[in-house]
Formats: C-alpha cells, structure tokens, sequence
C-alpha cells in the first residue's frame, strides 16, 4: 500500500486544477496504517524564495488507512510546485508524485498548482467556438487590387493550382516572392462558405503591409498589404463577418520587423529607418552591434531585425500611442490578436498589450503562439506568467495536437488520457475552453500528409508528391477520427483552410497551397460541417468537463458533460471492429455500421452520441 493522493479526483483534491488567489484549496491524503505517521504536511514552493508549508489535522481512520486533511489558500499568483512531508517513527520522509496517480517516497516529482488572479476571465464568446485559419495570399482571389506600392521585386502566378515556389535564387536564398493574389475581398466574398461551415472566429495569418508572401517580415504595421487590398476592404471584411455572428482575429508579429520596412529599411526604400537615416526615431527599437551592418535578427535571418519590445517608443508605437496598432486596428473592426512567437515576447509586454487591448474591448482576444505547455513554460531562463499572472486569453494547444497524432501513430489511450489530462489540469478553466486545438497550422505539414504519408525526402521529390488513392481513403478515416477528437476536446477547434476541403502537403510551403474551390474532398467537408454544427450546437461540447472511460488500450473514449448533459466521444484505433450498445442519440458516426441496436465500429471508426 503506498501513501493514497490522487490531485486528478475530488476525494483528494477540490478544486481541481486550478486556483484563483485567496480561494480555498481542500486536500486529502491517506496515508497506510504502518507508516505509524504523527503529522503531514504539504510543503509549496516557487521559482521565487516565496513558498508556504501547511499542516494536516487526522480526521479520520479507514481500511487500513490514516485520513489527514487540510485546507488552505494561496494569497499569491504564481506558478506552485508541491509535495508531502510525513513525520514517520524513524524520522520524517517526503511523498512525492509517481506517474499520474500514484505516489512514491524521497523520490519523483512534484505536482503543479497554478494560482491565477481572481478577477481574470476569458471572453465568454469564445469558449468551444469553431475557428477558422486563413493563410490570406491562398484563400480566393477576387477582382485584382492596386499593386504600386508592392515591395518589389515579386511575382505572381497565373495558375492558382501551381506549387508554391521553393528554390532558391542565384544567390541561394528563398525569396517567399512568389503570390497567388488572395486578397480581403475574396475572404469577404466566401464569408457565406465559412457560414456554412459554422464557424464562428476567422484567424488571419499576417496581413499588414510586407515583403514576402508571409508577412512575417512587417514593413508598415498600420496599413494592409496591397496585395491584399485596403483599410477599406479590411473594414468591409470585418463588418461583413460581424453581421454573420463572425469575429476576425490578427497575427500580431511584434518581436521582429522585415529588413525592408518603414522602421529597419535596410533597401533605402521609406527614407527614414534605422538604417537608412543614423537619426531615424526608430533607431532605439533595434541592437546594433556595429551600425549598420551587424544587428541582432531572429534566429539570426538578417532579414528579420529584432526589435526591443520594451523600448519606450516601441511600445507607444505597438500599444500605448492614442492611435498605436492595437488601437488602429481594433477602430478598423478587429476583434484581437494572435501573438506570434509569444514565448519572445516579455511578460511585461504581454501585460501591457492585455492591458490595452481591454481597455479598447474587454471582450477581446489575446491569444499567444507557445508550443509547449504554456501553464510552466521556461523561455530564455524564465518562467513564463501567461496564466499564473493573467496575461493570455489562449494559446494554441500544440499538446493536443501531439496526444492526437501519438494515438493515431500507436494507439495508447491511457496515453492519450494521461496527456490531455495534464494540460486540463495545468490550464485555469476559462482558458481550457478557448485554447485554439489545430490539427494543422501553417508552421506543420497538412493532417492529411501526415496520415497518409510517411515519406521524408527531399523538399524537391515532396514537391510534386500526392497521396494515392487508396492512401488518400485510409488517410481521410484517420482524418475523421482526428477531427471528431480535436471537435469535441475542450476549447476552440481550428480549421486550417482547406484541411476539410482534402488539401496536402508537407512542409512550408508546400502546407500553403491554394484552396481547391471546385475539386474539394464533399466526403471529408461534409464531415467537418456535421462536426462543427455539433460543436456550436450542445453547450457540454463548449464547457463542459471532461472524464475518460477507456475500455482497452486502442479504444478513446471520454465524456463531456455540463448541467446534465453528457456527450460521449468514442474512437476506436484497434485493428478489429468493436461493438458496443447506442445509448442515446447518435450524434455523429464515421466508419459504423448499425445493427438494431448496436453499433460496430470498423477500425477508426467514431461514434459521438448524446446520452
């Protein structure tokens, strides 16, 4: 019998997960009879020389167990590690965390309680909402936009199904010059698709005025590309979504600039930049090493200059000028931003772009690109305050995508369970419903490839490669059983444009081919329309909690529920067919046959039904 403390149940631990500060915290241990204990305590620390200790009262004795319990509250916001010290007949001994249930003594880990501000909360529009991302240049084209002021040089390409370009120029360097003329009001002119789709948040990749097709490399953070179009379409864009029950999210790119920009302009193009003027008023927002020539750039790309984000006219620029970015932006009709490479971003930066963009629209977004579990992230020798001190709304749940893939590539689903119960545990609540759940972004390779196609050859042989026929249909059942998984997990699905149209592709750029309006997969379509309108429609779905019932390990199976109302998520990623009873209403089925009542689920099958 080993010391009994499981954090994941309320028998040992209310709330669960997370805490706000100052609220009360009830644990439970039970330690084994003939351990001949006389005291416990928890012992908490930080990062900080802050900490607190708090000793358990014997309340109880049971099957062999002694019943200490204690309540306490945390006045501080921080991240907390902690453990158990038991005061034994041959002197004290610790209790620490062993696996994701269990205990073991002097050795293993800690376990982890986030203290969040109490008057922290997310925008309540976005919990369990549909999002939608768009790579703009690839999207739809519609009528052409005034291209005199494009940075040169560029090209664009005559047929929208070409590949996008790859190979370097003479001089060895990929450009990303090469455009397929996606624009606002092609975006605008398909709001009724998205509609249809039932999404709910459309997220633009990078829009502002730039070099490449990307845009991560700003030129002009107040205008939009013309490539794209004007104020004015961004505006109609936004009205137009607006009207249709539709909010439109920015990438913000705040760590770094483009070389050739208004505020670096390294080419001699604006006249009045780091560069190209010595008393420029954006010199400050750069690090020179030795001017102009040698400057600090992101991941060392000379065309990505690094800017100090706590710069005072940096940051009157971006966040506190009466007409600064956030502020333009959000008068134009945005609704918030995506934080690009937010781990590169100070706290204190973070927290002031909160700050402001609340001020503007307290139901505003801030969401933040992190890979890893945001809730402990360490970054450049920090410990990252993203929740424990209320700076985001969301991140994108990169974990999710990682515990769906694993199962899709071996099924394990007390694997699964375990992986997506650490991050239900780590993130505050309100969080967890709007964490953005990908299954492909613009940084990884299609779902679709990555099901079919285990291929890792060169960038030219992917160039030109496609699934076959038969890998296409075993890629499209997988497929379905991820998306039914990503749609019913907690927080906000996001669909990668053209994930649910059949699209392929490596990685970038071969991951930002143009949408396949006319030849999208309807099979696969349609399944993602059921799967969205099931979302928006049961509110289990959008902030319910989660529990998992795992028959064996190859079949998932978790329950959302909410006053009531239970919603059952069931996949099977065994090699045989699996049968089990309906006991309610089918919500959702991908690869099932019915028999009266009974339904058998062929491999990879999903079945999602309403109790």
């Amino acid at each position: 019998m080993n010391v009994a403390f499981n954090c994941l149940l309320e028998e040992y631990k209310t709330p669960f997960g997370c805490v706000m500060e100052n609220q009360p915290c009830s644990l439970t241990v039970k330690v084994p009879d003939y351990y001949a204990v006389s005291g416990v305590d928890v012992i908490l620390t930080t990062d900080t020389a802050y900490g607190m200790q708090v000793s358990f009262e014997l309340t109880d004795t049971q099957d062999g167990y002694q019943i200490y319990k204690t309540q306490f509250s945390l006045p501080r916001c921080g991240l907390y590690f902690y453990h158990f010290r038991c005061q034994g007949a041959q002197g004290p001994f610790q209790v620490y965390r062993c696996g994701e249930t269990d205990t073991s003594i002097n050795q293993g880990d800690l376990w982890q309680l986030t203290c969040y501000p109490r008057q922290f909360h997310t925008p309540k529009a976005y919990a369990g909402a549909v999002m939608y991302q768009i790579f703009p240049d690839r999207f739809f084209r519609s009528g052409s936009c005034d291209l005199t002021e494009k940075l040169q040089p560029y090209w664009v390409h005559e047929n929208w199904d070409d590949t996008p370009h790859y190979l370097p120029n003479e001089h060895g360097e990929v450009l990303n010059n090469d455009f397929f003329g996606g624009n606002l009001r092609g975006i605008r002119e398909k709001l009724p698709y998205l509609k249809r789709m039932h999404v709910d948040v459309i997220y633009l990749n990078p829009i502002s005025m730039a070099f490449s097709n990307h845009r991560y490399d700003t030129a002009d953070y107040m205008r939009p590309d013309p490539m794209l179009g004007t104020e004015e379409d961004f505006s109609a864009l936004c009205a137009d979504a607006h009207k249709l029950g539709m909010k439109v999210i920015l990438d913000g790119v705040f760590s770094h600039t483009g070389s050739n920009s208004v505020y670096f302009d390294r080419n001699h193009i604006f006249g009045h930049g780091a560069v190209s003027d010595p008393n420029s008023p954006y010199r400050s927002w750069f690090d020179f090493q030795e001017y102009p020539n040698r400057y600090t750039s992101w991941w060392g790309i000379d065309t990505l200059p690094c800017v100090n984000e706590m710069d005072p006219a940096f940051l009157e620029h971006i966040i506190t000028g009466e007409n600064s970015v956030i502020a333009h932006w959000m008068s134009l009709g945005a609704d918030g931003f995506r934080l690009d490479v937010a781990d590169e971003l100070p706290d204190d930066f973070i927290a002031l772009f909160r700050q402001r963009l609340k001020e503007l629209n307290p139901e505003a977004l801030l969401l933040g690109e992190v890979w890893e579990d945001a809730s402990n992230k360490i970054s450049y020798g920090a410990r990252r305050k993203y929740f424990s001190h209320g700076e985001l709304d969301s991140v994108m749940n990169y974990p999710f995508r990682s515990a769906i893939l694993s199962f899709l590539a071996q099924p394990d689903a007390n694997r699964f369970r375990a992986n997506i119960m650490s991050v239900v545990e780590h993130y505050p609540q309100e969080v967890l419903h709007c964490l953005m759940n990908s299954l492909s972004t613009h940084d990884t390779p299609r779902i679709l490839t990555l099901l079919g196609d285990s291929f890792d050859g060169s960038k030219q042989e992917k160039a030109n490669r496609f699934l076959s026929e038969d890998a296409k249909l075993w890629a499209v059942r997988r497929e379905c059983a991820a998306a039914a998984l990503q749609f019913t997990l907690p927080g906000m699905p996001c669909i990668y444009y053209g994930d649910e149209a059949g699209l392929e592709g490596f990685e970038d750029p071969f991951n930002r081919r143009c949408f396949p309006w006319g030849r999208e997969l309807t099979s696969l379509q349609t399944a993602y329309e059921s799967l969205s309108r099931i979302k928006g429609r049961y509110a289990a779905l959008k902030r319910g909690h989660i529990t998992f019932e795992n028959p064996n390990d190859h079949v998932i199976h978790f329950i959302r529920t909410l006053n009531g109302q239970r919603i059952h998520t069931i996949v099977n990623g065994g090699s045989d067919p699996m049968t089990l009873p309906i006991t309610g209403q089918l919500l959702f089925q991908s690869y099932i046959n019915m028999e009266k009542r009974l339904l058998h689920l062929e491999p990879w099958g999903v079945a999602i039904i309403l109790e």
